[in-house]
């Protein structure tokens, strides 16, 4: 057996060699697991609603379940979320804690903290949890653990063939493209959705394995459940060029629902974390009190298709939808608040068809003749999820598939983004990442520009610019300028105020009509007095702002107008790599740092430096990593903090952004001089 295994880590290993068609060969594979995955979500949540609510053989996707249960009695409707969210409590308490909640928040994490590690033990769990969790009534949709399922598949599949990071992310991506892909009969949209939410990165390398398995799935997905869409969508058309105002003031209300809804969600998390009882007590009270709003509200239930299709037929009164919008709002929060598993995609869609059709009734009323309610139901729902993800391009794509039609596209876009745009401008965080902010974990930092942005100027300017009086002849300073390596020289006053700045680039111009009094002219008559310049208190994101601004390849630094430096575009650049080689040192080690252990990790070497874990210093506790300066204190610099573990989670190291602020207990695996370590672990 043991030969068997060492002969395919062999073949693994010479397989691997051949980047392109491998990632396209285990990208399959991984569609093709997760699209299996996504038809056996499906079949469980109607295998557990049958046995749940007593219905008469296994209900299809035609089956109305919100019919069937308005005739049961009104303790089935309590009794069975209380009894369901007891049950999905007990599993994500002992089995996955990452199951518990929508799911896409923790693959996030994954990815940008975990090299793209999930544990396998998710995909049996979630699985359960949430198909459970919705088929008992909890307000949630299957979109989200069809994602988080998808992922887990993609990296247990990593973790098995031994993949580095960045091929494990892929994959990651790979099974979230396949489960939005499978479950919304969208390849296009699974895929924009892995690389617009879950990786951020439409590079080609990453884009092309995920469209292969976001495809794979579909066929999967297609095979068992048909080539159906989700929703009854109505027929579209835009009666009059007037009604894109109408969309516009949808795509606002879109905007501020979204901002709502996470807003309550994230008290309804932060307000069940702070009781103090067991997990699975937690979600029996959801449960509980979702089961009484569904008593007069029996829409409430489930993933609520059924009801979505009532506002994109028409078939509901204004003051219908604005009720049901407000009650599946409060019961998500309940559900997904107290603990249960399942997404907030399908909810998401839900409150926009609710608020959509509410001002198609509206519109209709006021202005004959116009498109019907369902349209700006159907508009609507693309709004909502586009604020609340941030993911005005994935919104749109997931419609557009599901009713092929392109005459919606116009006030789709307006909406969608009119909303995106409210709700990033009144709400930095999406749904997904207010989350992990929660946990001090943000998501997007370290990419790009940001890596600089804790870096003062003084650690690469250069403090000794060349410099010229302005009384100087022109002819010597002309003379250094073309025998130096300078290309700039800064006027100075006797103070050391900068006065102006003579640039090689600029005089080639201007000494053509200077020529013939050359000898006569001094520095001053020459320099440029109106030039870029940056502070002392600048950092380097800054500073290459202003690079960018004025196209220079290099900038003065002054302090309170004198000229105390010059920063060149190469020294920033250099900085730029050693940063992204901390960071890319900082991601592998978070892969291999034990999550939730306190245990002491050995010093390392690392070339002339050290690299050691050690406890922040308490003196830091309550200020920010910019604030501490550690460069300048300790002279060391912070590749990784693992804050001290809440009741109930796990502790995961991550690479901190400059505005992450210390508290007791933090862990930090620190990066400097032998010396400088050795002092902060005194400390």
């Amino acid at each position: 057996m043991r030969s068997l295994v060492r002969a395919f880590y062999r073949a693994n290993q010479a397989l691997k060699q051949s980047t392109t068609v491998y990632m396209v060969v285990v990208a399959s594979l991984v569609g093709l697991i997760a699209g299996y995955g996504a038809v056996g979500l499906r079949l469980m949540i109607r295998w557990f609603k049958a046995w749940i609510w007593d219905t008469p053989g296994l209900p299809d996707e035609a089956f109305d379940l919100l019919l069937w249960v308005q005739g049961l009695p009104w303790w089935w409707l309590v009794l069975a979320p209380t009894v369901g969210g007891f049950v999905v409590g007990l599993l994500v308490h002992y089995g996955a804690k990452e199951a518990k909640g929508h799911g896409v928040p923790e693959v996030m994490e994954a990815v940008a903290i975990r090299q793209g590690r999930i544990r396998p033990r998710v995909v049996g769990v979630k699985a359960l949890a949430s198909s459970l969790c919705i088929a008992s009534g909890g307000s949630v949709g299957r979109e989200g653990p069809i994602v988080q399922i998808g992922s887990a598949i993609g990296s247990t599949i990593g973790q098995i063939l031994r993949l580095g990071p960045r091929r494990m992310r892929t994959l990651v991506g790979c099974g979230a493209a396949a489960g939005i892909a499978a479950a919304f009969n969208a390849p296009v949209a699974g895929a924009l959705f892995a690389v617009e939410i879950i990786l951020g990165d439409f590079g080609v390398p990453q884009f092309s394995p995920i469209v292969i398995s976001s495809v794979v799935a579909t066929v999967v997905a297609r095979h068992f459940l048909g080539d159906f869409p989700a929703f009854e969508i109505p027929a579209y058309s835009l009666h009059h060029a007037g009604e894109l105002a109408a969309y516009a003031v949808l795509g606002f209300l879109a905007g501020i629902t979204a901002i709502v809804f996470t807003r309550v969600l994230h008290w309804s998390e932060e307000g069940f974390e702070r009781l103090p009882i067991w997990g699975p007590l937690k979600t029996t009270i959801g449960g509980l009190a979702v089961g009484l709003l569904a008593v007069g509200v029996p829409q409430v239930l489930g993933v609520g298709y059924e009801a979505m299709n009532t506002a994109l037929t028409g078939q509901a009164t204004l003051l219908a939808l604005l009720g049901f919008l407000g009650a599946k709002l409060l019961a998500v929060c309940l559900t997904l608040g107290s603990g249960g598993s399942g997404g907030i995609f399908a909810p998401s869609l839900f409150l926009g068809s609710m608020l959509g059709g509410a001002v198609g009734v509206a519109v209709d009323h006021w202005f004959p003749g116009a498109a019907p309610p369902g349209a700006y139901a159907l508009v609507g729902m693309g709004a909502v999820v586009a604020a609340a993800t941030h993911a005005p391009i994935t919104a749109i794509m997931v419609l557009f598939e599901l009713t092929t039609d392109y005459k919606i596209i116009l006030p789709l876009m307006i909406s969608c983004i009119i909303g995106t745009l409210v709700m990033s401008r009144l709400h930095k965080e999406s749904i997904y990442t207010i989350k992990l902010k929660r946990r001090g974990i943000n998501i997007r930092a370290g990419q790009d520009v940001d890596l600089l942005r804790s870096i003062p100027v003084r650690e690469v300017m250069r403090r000794e610019p060349a410099v010229a009086a302005p009384g100087d002849p022109l002819l010597p300073v002309l003379q250094r300028l073309y025998q130096g390596e300078d290309d700039c020289i800064y006027v100075v006053d006797k103070g050391g105020r900068l006065t102006g700045v003579i640039a090689l680039n600029h005089l080639r111009s201007v000494l053509e009509d200077l020529r013939e009094i050359q000898e006569l002219l001094v520095a001053d008559d020459v320099a440029v007095a109106e030039w870029p310049a940056a502070q002392a208190g600048d950092t380097l994101d800054r500073v290459v702002r202003r690079l960018e601004q004025g196209y220079r390849d290099e900038l003065p630094v002054l302090e309170e107008g004198r000229l105390v430096g010059v920063v060149h575009v190469s020294d920033v650049l250099d900085r730029y790599r050693r940063e992204v080689f901390k960071h890319q040192m900082a991601d592998t080690l978070a892969g291999s740092l034990p999550v939730g252990s306190s245990e002491e990790t050995p010093v390392r070497r690392v070339g002339d430096n050290l690299m050691a874990e050690v406890d922040a210093p308490p003196q830091l506790v309550g200020r920010t990593l910019a604030e501490a300066d550690f460069r300048a204190r300790f002279g060391v610099n912070v590749l990784l903090v693992k804050p001290p573990a809440r009741p109930g989670q796990e502790s995961a190291p991550h690479a901190p952004a400059a505005d992450y602020r210390f508290q007791l207990g933090d862990r930090l695996v620190v990066f400097g001089p032998p010396e400088a370590v050795r002092r902060l672990r005194v400390v």
